[in-house]
């Protein structure tokens, strides 16, 4: 299998490796939250909305870098149903971890609850307090989050496969400690040159 010899640009990893802790706990507060009554969920709640805007932060960030900085070219043999499965993921990906702070927001907004970050700031209202508005956005943000925990699994899912079936260099090219001499990616029967 050939190996992509161009990793992701710097930012492109610092940004990816931030983010994902902070979704997967994101992803996990926002479970806790469905699952408790008790005062847990006062401060899940509290975890959660900081968390959720940092992520937007990063997200947006990491939506600059990528447009100034092409991701490496996938595998020449990579079938074509597996790179525009590859690039819809990740610009679904996008869309959601930019869907969900935004629909948080503005349910909370609906409901005529303040979002307020760390060190007390509160944002603005993004949507009028509305009963029937905020039931809407509580139930869409529910399914975007199932929907962005299922591509989250999908892009995991691809993600090992070109790391330790196909050995491709892919998953290397976003986690360079992963690269071998020679370019073989998780194969350590492979022979170091």
């Amino acid at each position: 299998m050939s190996t992509p010899t161009t990793p992701f640009h710097p930012k492109a990893r610092l940004l990816h490796w931030l983010m994902a802790p902070l979704v997967i706990a994101m992803l996990f507060i926002g479970i806790g939250m469905l699952s408790t009554t008790s005062s847990a969920y006062a401060l899940l709640l509290a975890i959660h909305k900081p968390l959720g805007a940092t992520i937007l932060v990063l997200l947006l960030a990491r939506i600059a870098v990528r447009l100034r900085h092409r991701p490496p070219p996938l595998p020449a043999d990579l079938p074509a149903w597996q790179r525009r499965a590859a690039l819809g993921s990740h610009w679904l990906l996008y869309a959601l971890l930019l869907l969900m702070p935004l629909s948080g927001w503005a349910m909370l907004s609906a409901a005529g609850y303040p979002v307020t970050l760390l060190a007390g700031i509160r944002l603005p209202p993004i949507a009028p307090h509305d009963a029937a508005l905020f039931a809407w956005l509580r139930g869409a943000h529910h399914w975007l989050a199932l929907l962005l925990f299922a591509t989250f699994l999908l892009h995991l899912a691809a993600a090992l496969f070109h790391g330790l079936v196909r050995r491709d260099g892919v998953l290397a090219s976003m986690a360079p400690w992963l690269r071998r001499r020679g370019g073989h990616e998780g194969n350590p029967a492979a022979p170091a040159e």
